[in-house]
């Protein structure tokens, strides 16, 4: 089997394991309009609006974890080949990780991670 065949082949099969999560869902559905239009999270009523606003330190919490996110991101493949980039690539790493050390410092100063 050549390249293109094996990419039809593992197309063919996502699709027929997207359709058969598709019919086990509607098999296991309950039926029922209310059941349908209410919303869902966990088997528990809602307490709050959908579109209830955040405090703003919400949004400081996710810059950290966008920090840190995009800092795993980027060291594993340098992580690979940090061995034949040499030194340079120690020295680029540690240039970006004092970059995402200045966001995590700005966030620990405007009080993300004061929680009281």
């Amino acid at each position: 089997m050549n390249g293109f065949g094996a990419a039809v082949a593992m197309l063919a099969l996502a699709t027929a394991l997207i359709a058969t999560g598709y019919l086990l869902h509607g098999a296991a559905m309950p039926t029922g309009r209310a059941v349908i239009v209410s919303p869902f999270e966990s088997g528990m009523r809602p307490t709050v609006h959908a579109v209830s606003r955040f405090h703003v330190r919400w949004y400081l919490v996710t810059l950290l974890f966008l920090a840190f996110d995009v800092e795993m991101l980027f060291m594993y493949p340098w992580a690979v080949v940090v061995r034949d980039a040499g030194a340079t690539a120690v020295v680029e790493m540690f240039i970006f990780l004092g970059a995402l050390m200045a966001g995590v410092v700005y966030a620990w100063r405007e009080g993300a991670l004061r929680w009281a």
